[in-house]
């Protein structure tokens, strides 16, 4: 069975869905969305995203799932529930893997994917983006991951000593506005040293690699 996922390659919300796949060696389709075309607005896509985005999860029996981090969960939970990806079992190490997740959501993908916009979206769809804006949500970033150095300082990961979905969560837009927004606090001239190690190695991952190179040749 491959699952298809409608998506594009270098879509970052597509991306985390894509690494966790990966990480799991669960095989999957791309089933290409043209957003030039409209296809994201189409009644057929709309079938499957009400909001008219992507990704979205299709299985073989039909059932169909959207938003990246729900469906994140749900393919570690049916196809790696002892990956280690979402702890189980030792209700401490859940909690602490929910505070991780809560961790990225409130702290980090705001700012990342603000920047995100002004920097990269906007130019792209032929837009100006706002400067201003735009180093407002780089200098709060920066603040942010001045915290996230005390909490690397005590441990090799988000969520604990083991990798899991929290910190995939962050390789998306961490990778985008490292690459195409000049972002130098994760890797670069203002990224404090635990976080420098811990981006280090959580964006080296061969599964992230290999989505990496996926969008790289989709350009």
């Amino acid at each position: 069975m491959v699952l298809k996922i409608h998506a594009l390659p270098g879509s970052t919300c597509g991306q985390l869905v894509f690494m966790t796949l990966n990480e799991l060696g669960v095989p999957f389709e791309i089933v290409p969305v043209n957003f030039a075309a409209g296809e994201h607005k189409s009644a057929e896509h709309l079938k499957k995203q009400p909001f008219g985005q992507i990704p979205v999860l299709v299985e073989e029996d039909g059932f169909t799932l959207y938003e990246s981090r729900a469906i994140a969960r749900y393919v570690v939970a049916k196809y790696g529930p002892n990956s280690g990806l979402i702890p189980s079992g030792d209700l401490r190490k859940i909690a602490l893997f929910e505070q991780a997740v809560s961790i990225e959501g409130g702290n980090f993908y705001p700012y990342a994917s603000g920047l995100a916009t002004e920097k990269v979206f906007k130019p792209m769809g032929g837009l100006k983006g706002s400067d201003e804006r735009a180093a407002e949500y780089a200098q709060t970033l920066e603040a942010k991951l001045k915290v996230y150095e005390v909490i690397l300082g005590k441990q090799k990961y988000l969520a604990g000593d083991e990798f899991t979905l929290a910190d995939i969560m962050h390789i998306p837009y961490g990778s985008l506005i490292t690459g195409s927004a000049g972002f130098e606090a994760l890797s670069g001239p203002k990224a404090t040293p635990n976080v420098s190690r811990w981006w280090a190695d959580i964006s080296s991952r061969a599964s992230w690699k290999a989505v990496a190179a996926a969008a790289a040749a989709k350009n």
